[in-house]
């Protein structure tokens, strides 16, 4: 099994920025996909952000620009540094990965950390 830890959300003020980080660990082979994803309340969870072990990214129109990840693949952890954050980014942000593992292949959850950004 792979776990991911993430870590650094917190209360943040609009306009501030604010860094999420995210370890794996476990019987990991490869970490095909690493990304971000959030949930706010009362809505569905929707990606944030991905990064395939090569360094392609893709990222929500809504945080396009304000919003950069990235991953050290020799550390099997990824990074969402997030700036001029506004109050609707408010959320649980989870981090997730596509990661082989001694017994196949699988995605994987963190347990979440909460972003509140207040106006």
């Amino acid at each position: 099994q792979v776990q991911l830890v993430e870590s650094g959300g917190g209360l943040v003020q609009a306009g501030g920025s604010l860094r999420l980080s995210c370890a794996a660990s476990g019987s990991i082979v490869t970490i095909n996909v690493m990304g971000w994803y959030r949930q706010a309340p009362g809505k569905q969870r929707e990606m944030v952000a991905g990064i395939t072990n090569g360094g392609a990214t893709n990222y929500a129109d809504s945080v396009k620009g304000r919003v950069t990840i990235s991953r050290d693949n020799a550390k099997n952890t990824v990074n969402l540094q997030m700036n001029s954050l506004k109050p609707e980014d408010t959320a649980v942000y989870y981090c997730t990965a596509d990661a082989t593992y001694f017994f196949g292949r699988s995605d994987f959850w963190g347990q979440g950390a909460q972003l509140t950004v207040s106006s």
